[in-house]
């Protein structure tokens, strides 16, 4: 199994690696074009000039910005509040860390840390789980679709490993792979039978994978995925899956270690039967 069979879906709609080479080839070759670029009254030199920052420009238009995120997952939550699963929402303040502080009965106080693809260090290793959290996850809100889900999942849990390995003083309990591309047409989900309306989008179960903790002269670290929490039930209690079947569709990312390598296990659940798993 590759990185890209971690998860059963995939981008249909993603442009092969073929095409995107001719592409940056076209791109490049622009240059070498002046009566095309004379069309739209630049010479080749500013074409090379201003094409980094063109570049960049088309990439924040295309991307979702922060706020748009930080509505997808209010969004949800307030969803999981009007369905009395959720008690308090404490959204992030402007210059902080996104972190949403959910009340949950019976549970206490969950983190929720916003981060974007799982690929990136910024969404993978720097953050900082909250003295007041009971249980903290992050939630990757991916959009992009240059790799497949289950690449950019193995990119993240292989980012989380080095930290969680490292002297980090903090641990996260688990990661949350959802956006707005699932169970879209970019992103379709074998879980669309257990969908839940949000606003007016019909989004399947997140994919929720629960990681281990440290413990001391151990030579495994959730290898068997035995850790349980509070929350990936709470949550899949949303999309209609009965508490005792949770399980069911709760992923779990283990550490093993093999003599001076460490052995990476992600699997992922789907339903009754439906599993995935990678390990490296």
């Amino acid at each position: 199994m590759n990185a890209a069979d971690v998860v059963p879906c995939r981008h249909p709609g993603a442009a092969p690696e073929d095409v995107i080479d001719r592409v940056v080839t076209l791109f490049n070759r622009i240059s070498e074009n002046p009566s095309l670029l004379a069309s739209y009254g630049i010479t080749a030199d500013e074409y090379e000039l201003a094409l980094p920052a063109a570049i960049e420009r088309l990439r924040g238009s295309k991307a979702a910005g922060n706020s748009e995120k930080r509505q997808f997952l209010r969004d949800v939550f307030e969803t999981l509040q009007s369905l009395g699963l959720v008690t308090d929402i404490q959204n992030p303040r402007y210059g902080d860390d996104t972190v949403y502080r959910l009340s949950i009965p019976n549970v206490g106080d969950v983190a929720i840390i916003q981060k974007g693809c799982p690929d990136g260090a910024h969404s993978s290793t720097r953050w900082a789980r909250p003295a007041w959290a009971k249980e903290a996850y992050i939630w990757w809100l991916c959009s992009s679709t240059s790799l497949e889900p289950g690449e950019h999942i193995t990119k993240g849990v292989n980012r989380l490993k080095n930290r969680f390995f490292s002297d980090a003083i903090d641990t996260i309990d688990g990661v949350i792979f959802h956006n707005n591309l699932c169970g879209s047409a970019a992103r379709p989900c074998p879980k669309t039978a257990f969908s839940l309306k949000v606003g007016d989008t019909n989004l399947p179960p997140p994919c929720i994978y629960i990681m281990p903790d440290r413990e001391p002269n151990s030579l495994e670290w959730n290898w068997l995925g035995t850790k349980q929490l509070a929350f990936p039930g709470c949550l899949l209690s949303a999309f209609c899956i009965p508490n005792d079947q949770s399980r069911l569709f709760t992923g779990y990312v283990g550490y093993q270690k093999r003599g001076d390598a460490i052995r990476t296990n992600i699997t992922s659940r789907y339903g009754p039967g439906r599993s995935t798993t990678l390990r490296s």
